[in-house]
């Protein structure tokens, strides 16, 4: 139905003599890139821009099927994604639009206030699997991820897990907003989300990746000092020939206005 309505839009906008402009991908970048959407159109209106989740690596198939101008990505495009690009005739440009901190979250009522990356990669892997085990609860772990095409899943992995392998059977949600219901919802669950998702429903842990000695609060200022240790690039991604349709909208979000968007949103600006 989602995608029915949109193709609708888009061929309304093209029989108006409006210039319709897609961005999909990543869940993490949804909020920002509709902020910014909705602020570009009304300096802009003869562009119709059109915002989409689903993850990084739907993002990417979109950009190589013709069916976004932007991809939007929370992690970097990987080599053998950028070969299946240039198969098909397409140089990719990256920009970085801003920057995010990774949140751990559990459940509110949950008494464990900081945590290793050693303790989040044994959570995470399946060796811990008690919350009594790192200073909690007599309670079990319920570990819950992004699903594989998330660029999240593949940053936690590589930062957090140092690229070992996720348990076997792992809940894998959608969508970020799932993950913080799910955790919001279950009084032994664990999960991660970019900073802009943090909410009251939640409560971040306190990250330690000096195996203890300092255990830093996810928050923009930390990220922005690099105290906080899990932070990434977000980006973009266009068809350099067809860089003329996006350029504007790319010029906006870097522009002053639009780094301006990056703080109000939560994440951390490029300047």
């Amino acid at each position: 139905m989602k995608e029915t309505m949109l193709a609708i839009v888009l061929l309304i906008a093209t029989f108006s003599g409006i210039q319709a402009q897609r961005i999909k991908g990543s869940d993490t970048m949804l909020p920002l890139s509709q902020r910014v959407a909705e602020e570009f159109m009304k300096t802009n209106p003869s562009v119709t821009t059109t915002v989409t989740g689903g993850g990084s690596g739907v993002g990417i198939t979109a950009l190589l099927e013709g069916t976004t101008e932007l991809a939007q990505l929370s992690r970097q495009i990987k080599f053998d994604e950028k070969n299946k690009l240039k198969e098909k005739g397409i140089t990719v440009k990256e920009v970085i639009a801003a920057y995010d901190a990774l949140a751990v979250i559990v459940h509110p009522s949950n008494k464990v206030t900081n945590l290793t990356r050693e303790q989040l990669e044994r959570i995470f892997t399946g060796k811990i699997k008690n919350w009594k085990d790192v200073g909690g609860a007599d309670l079990p772990i319920i570990p819950y991820a992004r699903e594989t095409s998330s660029g999240t899943y593949e940053f936690f992995k590589e930062s957090v897990l140092k690229n070992k392998n996720y348990m076997s059977g792992i809940m894998s949600m959608p969508a970020t907003g799932a993950i913080i219901q799910s955790v919001g919802q279950t009084r032994g669950a664990i999960g991660y989300v970019g900073l802009a998702y943090l909410n009251k429903d939640v409560k971040a842990i306190h990250v330690s990746y000096d195996e203890g000695k300092t255990f830093v609060e996810p928050s923009v200022t930390n990220a922005k000092n690099e105290t906080y240790p899990i932070v990434r690039p977000l980006y973009y991604y266009y068809d350099v020939a067809a860089g003329n349709k996006v350029k504007s909208f790319i010029d906006f979000i870097l522009s002053g206005k639009g780094q301006k968007i990056v703080s109000e949103i939560g994440f951390i600006t490029v300047k």
